[in-house]
C-alpha cells in the first residue's frame, strides 16, 4: 500500500501540484478512518504516518487505571508498565494496534481521499486563476447555447454569458469564437463559476488597450466610458503627453484602431472625443458635432441646460435620445438640450448669444452609419 501511495503522490505534485502537506494529512485522516471501522473495540485511534516512506502505524489510546472499568478507553495501571516501567496512572498510552481486514479497507478509503482531494485542488487552482483574472479580456469558443445563455469553453472552465450580458446586435453558433469580460467569479459546490459579459464598460476599455499601444503604455487614459451595448459608446480620452493627440491615437491611421474595436463589436458605433474637467468644455466636446449655442450649469443639482439651434436639436439628442444620455453618463451631469426657437421671446430671438466654455475639438469619431 505505501508503495502505491507514494506512486499517487508522486503523480499529483507532478501533474496537479497540489499540496504534499495537506494530501499527507488527508490521507493520514483517511487511515485513521478506515482503522475505526476495522476496531470497533476502541472509541480512540491515533495513525502516525512517515513523510518520506509512508509507512504508517495505527494506535489504540488508551488511560492507565487502577482499575479498568471501559476496557476500550482504559488500561490497567499493572499491564501499562510491562509496557512502559516510567507510567504513572492517569498517563494516556499508546498501544499498536492490528485492524482486522485493515490493509483493503485502508487502501480504498486513501484511494478515495486521493480522488476527492485532487477534484478539490482542481477546483481551487481552477477559481485561484480566473479569480486574478477578474475584470480581464479573456477568449473563449461557444460550446453550447442554453436557455439564450451562451455557454464557452476557456481552458477547462465552462463560463457563461447570460441574456442580460450580452448584445442585442450579437448572435454566435456552437463554434465560434468569442472575447468576453470576466465579471465575477465564485467558488460553488460543484465547481467554479465563471460570468462574462458582452456589454461591460470594460470590455470596450480591454479593446481598445489591445488596439492602442498608447492607452496600453499609460500615455493615452480613457477618462470615462458610456455605452449602451449594440448601439453606440462614447469613450472620453485625455494625453499625459503634449505631443501626443489623444483623439488621434485611438482612431488609428485611416481609422484603423477604432475600426478593429468597432469590428469586433459587430459594427456598434463609437464616438471618441477629447476629455476636458471643465465640465462646460467635455459637454461640448460630448454632444459634437451638434453647435452649441449656450450652455447653463446648475452646480448644486449637477445639471446642465444647452441650447442649440433649432434644426440641429433631434442631432444633438439622437435618435430616441441616445446621444443626450450617453453624453449625460459620460459628464456625470443631467443635461437637458433645447433648440433656440423654444421659450425664447422676440428680443431673444434677435440676439447672438455666445457659446459658454472653448470651441469645441470637432473630434468626436463616428462610423459612417447615420448618427
Amino acid at each position: 500500500m505505501a508503495d502505491d501511495l507514494k506512486l499517487a503522490l508522486a503523480q499529483i505534485e507532478k501533474l496537479k501540484s497540489v499540496d504534499r502537506e495537506t494530501l499527507l494529512e488527508a490521507i493520514r485522516g483517511a487511515i485513521e478512518t478506515a482503522a475505526r471501522k476495522s476496531i470497533t473495540r476502541s472509541s480512540n485511534i491515533a495513525v502516525e504516518v512517515d513523510p518520506h516512506s509512508l509507512a504508517f502505524n495505527v494506535y489504540e489510546i488508551r488511560t492507565v487505571t487502577e482499575h479498568v472499568k471501559d476496557p476500550t478507553a482504559e488500561i490497567s495501571l499493572e499491564e501499562a508498565l510491562t509496557l512502559n516501567p516510567d507510567v504513572v496512572v492517569g498517563n494516556r498510552l499508546k498501544l499498536p494496534a492490528e485492524p482486522k481486514d485493515f490493509g483493503r479497507i485502508a487502501a480504498q478509503t486513501a484511494r478515495q481521499v486521493i480522488i476527492q482531494k485532487l477534484k478539490d485542488a482542481e477546483r481551487d487552482r481552477i477559481y485561484g486563476e480566473f479569480k486574478e483574472r477578474e475584470g480581464d479580456l479573456v477568449t473563449g469558443t461557444v460550446k453550447r447555447i442554453m436557455s439564450n445563455s451562451i455557454i464557452v469553453g476557456i481552458g477547462q472552465v465552462d463560463a457563461i454569458v447570460m441574456p442580460s450580458e450580452q448584445s442585442p446586435r450579437e448572435k454566435y453558433k456552437v463554434g465560434d469564437r468569442i472575447r468576453a469580460q470576466v465579471i465575477k467569479v465564485e467558488k460553488l459546490p460543484k465547481g467554479t463559476s465563471v460570468k462574462l459579459s458582452r456589454t461591460s464598460v470594460d470590455l470596450v476599455r480591454s479593446l481598445f488597450e489591445m488596439e492602442v499601444p498608447e492607452i496600453y503604455e499609460g500615455i493615452v487614459i480613457i477618462k470615462a466610458i458610456a455605452r449602451e451595448a449594440g448601439n453606440r459608446t462614447k469613450v472620453a480620452v485625455m494625453s499625459r503627453d503634449a505631443n501626443v493627440d489623444p483623439v488621434g491615437a485611438c482612431v488609428g491611421l485611416k481609422g484603423s484602431r477604432v475600426r478593429a474595436v468597432v469590428e469586433e463589436l459587430s459594427g456598434e458605433k463609437i464616438d471618441i472625443v477629447r476629455w476636458s474637467e471643465d465640465p462646460v468644455q467635455l459637454a461640448i466636446n460630448a454632444l459634437n458635432p451638434a453647435d452649441i449655442l449656450r450652455i447653463h450649469l446648475n452646480p448644486e443639482t449637477k445639471s446642465i441646460q444647452v441650447i442649440v439651434p433649432q434644426d440641429q436639436l433631434s442631432l444633438a439628442i439622437g435618435k430616441r435620445g441616445q446621444n443626450a444620455r450617453l453624453a449625460s453618463r459620460l459628464l456625470g451631469w443631467n443635461i437637458d438640450i433645447r433648440g433656440d426657437k423654444d421659450n425664447e421671446t422676440p428680443e431673444q430671438a434677435d440676439e447672438e448669444p455666445p457659446v459658454t466654455g472653448e470651441e469645441s475639438d470637432g473630434n468626436a469619431i463616428e462610423n459612417e452609419e447615420e448618427s
